[in-house]
C-alpha cells in the first residue's frame, strides 16, 4: 500500500487521509477547521490544474498567464464578480462559513507551496501552457459566481426575438410556458432594439476556457441539461429503509466536474460530492441525513433595457430623470504584454452587457446571484451538519443560489422535498420578457424561505424531481417562480416507475438512473397516426418506428433513425410549415431564432404541438414524413454506409471525454488528453440523459451518480467518471471510465471498518511541531 507524508502549515493536529481503491479520500481530523484545511490540500493534490484554472476564469485572471486573447473573457468575469460588502457576504451564509473557507484556502495554498518546491509533481498542464499555480485568497471562492446554473436571461432574450421574428404562435411552439397564461409584452419594451449579441458578454462569462483542440460545451448552452433525484420512504423499498438517488447532469469533461470525499471530524462525518474548488459536501449524507439536489429553475435574472440620454450617452433614464452609469476601471495583467485597463459599467440594477449609443439604448442584467450569500452551492456548509429533517430544512433557509430541488431522507424514516432559492418578488410582471429599466419594473424584495414549496413524508411514499414544473396546487400565483420549466418527460418516466414499484432498491434505482427509454420518442411516433404508411416510400422503417418501444440502446436501429430524423429533418420541416401558416416573411431569421441548436435547445413539447396541428388531415403530414424520413436515411447512409442491418445508435452516439489543456499536446501520451470514445445509449430526452452536439458526441449528462441506502450506509453506491484525480499520471485518473460506461458503480463505503477494508493508499498530514 502506497504511503505519503506531508507537513502542512496551519494544521493544529495531524490528519489522516485514507484513499480507498476507487480513489475516494476519507479525511479524519480532530477539528472542523483541520478537516476543511485538509480538504483543500487534498483537492489541490488531485485537481490542482482544474481548480487553478477555475479560480482564474471566475476572477478574470486568465490573461496574466495565457496572454491577450483572454482579456475579453477576463473583463466579462470581472463584470459579474460579486463587488458588494464582504461582511454582509460572509454573514449571509452563517457564522462558520468564513472560517471554513479560510481553512480550505489555506489547505490549497499549502499544497501549492509544496508542489512549487517539488516541481516534478506539478500537473503537466502547467508545463504545456507555461505558468505556475497561484495561491488563493478566501474571497476568491465567494466573489465569482459564473460556475453556477442560473435562469432566465437567455430565455427572456430568446422569447423576445421569437415574438419579433416569428410571432406569438411560433413562440408557443418554441417553449411551453407554465402556467400557460397569455404572454403580455411589458409596456415600453421595444423588441426592435434587441439582437442575440446583447448577451454575448454574459455568455462569455459563463463559457469554459478555450485552450484550443476540441471545444468544451459552455454551461450557458445547457438549457436542456437537467438532473434527476428521488427519495423513497421505507414503506416502498425492499429493505424497509428510506432510499435517496441523485444524478446531476452537467457538461461532461476530463476531469469530472465533481469530486467525492469523506470529511470526518468531531460531531460530523459527511461523505458525498461537491465541486473540488469549494469546501464541504453538497450531495451525500452525514450518517443521519441524506441529501441530493437538482436545479429548480427559479427565475433569478432579468434583462433591463435603458434609454440613453441623447445629450450624454453616459446616462440612462430612470423615473423622470437621468442617472449616470457607475464606472469602474480594472487593470488586467497580460502575459508578454502591457497591462490593459478595462471599463466596467453598472446601472442601479446590475452589470451592463451591451451599449449602443447610436441607437440610444443599453442592456443590463439584474441577477439574484449577485446578492450577498449567493455564491453557488456554498450554503451546503449549513445543511451538511443537520441532525434531522427539521434541522435540514431550517439550514436551507440560508440557501441563495442557484435554485434547487433538495430531497432528503433521515435514519428516523422521514423523507421530503424542499425548493430552495432566493426568489425576487415581481409585482405586476413575471420576468418572462425584457423590461424597461426606467423604474416601472422593480423587485419588491425577496420571498422568505417559508413561502417556498416543500413536502414532508408525502402520501405517495416517494418524491421525484427532474426540473419539471412541480408547484403545488395551492402555490400563491402572486409569487411567480418561473414560466421556463423543463419538459416533464424525464419526470413522467420516473413517476411511472415509482408509482408501480413498492420494493424499490439500490439496484433498481441504479438501473433507472441509466434508463434509455425516450417518452418523447414514443409520443412523437404515436402522433404519426394520421400518416398513410402506404404513401411513404420507406414504409418498412416507418412501421418499425411505430412498433418501437422507445428504448434508445446502443444497438437500436430505431433510435438512430428517430434521433437523426426528428432533430435534423422532421422538426425543421414542421417549423417551416408553421412559419408558412403564420405568414412569416423572414424565414431564415425565424429559423435561426427558434432552432438555435439542432440537438439541445428545443422544447420537446413543441414537436407534439406542431404534429397535433394536422389533426385528421394527414395528407400534408404524410408527404412531409415521406420526404424527411427519406432525407434522414440518406444522411445515415452517408455516415454508416448502405448496410442497414449494421446501423445502430451507438455507432454514432458516443462519449469522448477531453481535457482541452492536454489534447493534442506534443510529446505526451494521447490518453492524457482524452478518454474514449465509447458508444452511448439514450439522448437528451431520457432519464439516463446523454445530450449531444452536431457530431453526436455526448456533451451533457451525469458522470457522477449516487444511490444512498439510508441507515445502511456502506450499501450505498456511486460512480464518478472518468476518475477521481485530474492528474493523468495518477492511477485514479481514468480508472472509473470503463465501469461508468458499462453502467457500473462502486460501494460508497462510510464506516471506518469498511474504509479500512478497502484502503488503496494512506496519506498523513502532519501539523508543524
Amino acid at each position: 500500500m502506497a504511503e505519503q507524508e506531508f507537513v502542512v502549515e496551519g494544521l493544529t493536529e495531524d490528519v489522516e487521509i485514507l484513499v480507498d481503491v476507487w480513489g475516494v479520500p476519507h479525511l479524519y481530523a480532530g477539528s472542523r477547521d483541520d478537516v476543511h484545511l485538509a480538504q483543500g490540500f487534498n483537492a489541490a493534490r488531485d485537481r490542482l490544474w482544474q481548480i487553478d484554472l477555475w479560480r482564474r476564469r471566475g476572477n478574470g485572471l486568465l490573461s496574466e498567464v495565457l496572454g491577450g486573447a483572454f482579456v475579453e473573457q477576463d473583463r466579462a468575469n470581472r463584470l459579474f464578480r460579486y463587488r458588494g460588502d464582504m461582511r454582509a457576504e460572509w454573514l449571509a451564509y452563517g457564522t462558520a462559513t468564513r472560517a471554513v473557507v479560510t481553512a480550505f484556502t489555506r489547505g490549497v495554498n499549502a499544497y501549492v507551496r509544496w508542489v512549487l518546491a517539488h516541481p516534478e509533481h506539478l500537473p503537466p498542464e502547467f508545463r504545456v501552457h507555461g505558468f505556475l499555480p497561484a495561491e488563493w485568497d478566501p474571497e476568491d471562492v465567494v466573489r465569482f459566481r459564473t460556475h453556477g446554473l442560473f435562469y432566465n436571461a437567455e430565455q427572456e432574450l430568446a422569447r423576445a426575438l421569437t415574438l419579433r421574428d416569428a410571432g406569438p404562435e411560433v413562440e408557443e411552439v418554441r417553449h411551453a410556458r407554465e402556467p400557460a397564461d397569455p404572454l403580455l409584452l411589458p409596456d415600453g419594451t421595444d423588441l426592435a432594439l434587441l439582437a442575440d449579441e446583447v448577451l454575448r458578454v454574459h455568455r462569455l462569462a459563463f463559457s469554459p476556457v478555450d485552450l484550443g483542440g476540441v471545444p468544451a460545451p459552455g454551461e450557458w448552452q445547457a438549457a436542456s441539461a437537467g438532473s434527476n433525484n428521488w427519495v423513497v420512504s421505507g414503506s416502498r423499498t425492499a429493505t424497509g429503509r428510506p432510499l435517496l438517488a441523485n444524478d446531476p447532469h452537467r457538461a461532461v469533461g476530463l476531469p469530472s466536474l465533481r469530486y467525492l470525499a469523506h470529511l470526518d471530524s468531531p460531531g460530523t462525518s459527511v461523505i458525498g460530492a461537491g465541486e473540488p474548488g469549494l469546501p464541504g459536501i453538497s450531495i451525500g449524507h452525514n450518517g443521519t441525513v441524506a441529501f441530493g439536489l437538482t436545479i429548480w429553475p427559479a427565475d433569478s435574472e432579468d434583462l433591463y433595457v435603458y434609454e440613453l440620454d441623447p445629450a450624454d450617452p453616459g446616462r440612462y433614464r430612470h423615473g423622470d430623470g437621468w442617472e449616470a452609469f457607475t464606472r469602474e476601471t480594472d487593470r488586467i495583467a497580460v502575459a508578454g504584454s502591457d497591462p490593459v485597463d478595462v471599463e466596467l459599467l453598472y446601472t442601479r440594477h446590475g452589470p451592463v452587457v451591451h451599449t449602443d449609443p447610436e441607437r440610444g439604448f443599453a442592456v443590463a442584467v439584474r441577477a439574484v446571484w449577485l446578492q450577498p450569500g449567493t455564491s453557488p452551492y456554498l450554503a451546503s456548509l449549513e445543511y451538511q451538519t443537520a441532525a434531522d429533517a427539521d434541522g435540514f430544512v431550517e439550514a436551507l433557509s440560508r440557501w441563495g443560489a442557484p435554485g434547487v430541488n433538495q430531497v432528503y431522507a433521515t435514519v428516523d424514516g422521514d423523507i421530503g422535498w424542499q425548493a430552495s432559492a432566493l426568489v425576487p418578488r415581481r409585482v405586476g410582471w413575471d420576468g418572462s420578457l425584457p423590461v424597461p429599466g426606467d423604474g416601472r419594473y422593480e423587485w419588491d424584495g425577496f420571498a422568505p424561505a417559508e413561502e417556498l414549496p416543500g413536502v414532508r413524508n408525502p402520501e405517495a411514499g416517494w418524491f421525484a424531481t427532474a426540473n419539471q414544473e412541480n408547484l403545488p396546487a395551492d402555490h400563491d400565483p402572486g409569487l411567480p417562480i418561473t414560466r421556463d420549466w423543463y419538459s416533464p418527460a424525464r419526470y413522467e418516466r420516473l413517476a411511472e416507475w415509482l408509482a408501480h414499484d413498492d420494493a424499490v432498491s439500490v439496484e433498481t434505482s441504479w438501473r433507472m438512473q441509466w434508463d434509455a427509454v425516450s417518452v418523447h420518442a414514443l409520443r412523437v411516433c404515436a402522433a404519426l397516426a394520421p400518416v398513410d404508411g402506404g404513401e411513404v416510400r420507406d414504409r418498412d422503417v416507418l412501421a418499425r418506428l411505430r412498433a418501437w418501444d422507445g428504448e434508445e440502446s446502443v444497438d437500436s436501429f430505431e433510435a438512430l433513425v428517430f434521433e437523426v430524423w426528428l432533430r435534423r429533418h422532421l422538426r425543421p420541416w414542421l417549423l417551416e410549415q408553421l412559419l408558412d401558416r403564420e405568414g412569416v416573411d423572414d424565414r431564415a431569421t425565424a429559423r435561426r431564432t427558434v432552432l438555435r441548436d439542432e440537438s439541445m435547445d428545443s422544447d420537446l413539447r413543441g414537436d407534439l404541438r406542431m404534429l397535433a396541428a394536422y389533426g385528421d388531415d394527414g395528407n400534408r403530414l404524410t408527404a412531409g414524413v415521406d420526404a424527411t424520413l427519406r432525407a434522414a436515411l440518406e444522411e445515415i447512409e452517408g455516415l454508416l454506409g448502405p448496410d442497414r442491418p449494421g446501423w445502430s445508435w451507438g455507432r454514432v452516439h458516443h462519449t469522448r471525454l477531453v481535457n482541452t489543456a492536454l489534447v493534442g499536446a506534443e510529446g505526451l501520451p494521447a490518453e492524457w488528453g482524452e478518454v474514449g470514445p465509447v458508444p452511448r445509449a439514450g439522448s437528451g430526452d431520457t432519464v439516463g440523459m446523454t445530450g449531444y452536439g452536431p457530431d453526436f458526441r455526448q456533451t451533457m449528462g451525469s458522470t457522477f451518480r449516487m444511490v444512498l441506502d439510508v441507515g445502511e450506509w456502506d450499501s450505498s453506491r456511486a460512480i464518478n467518471s472518468p476518475g477521481q484525480s485530474g492528474d493523468p499520471r495518477s492511477p485514479h485518473h481514468r480508472d472509473l471510465f470503463e465501469p461508468w460506461a458499462a453502467g457500473g458503480s462502486f460501494p460508497l463505503v462510510y464506516s471506518r471498518e469498511a474504509v479500512e477494508a478497502n484502503i488503496g493508499s494512506r496519506i498523513r498530514l502532519r501539523a508543524p511541531r
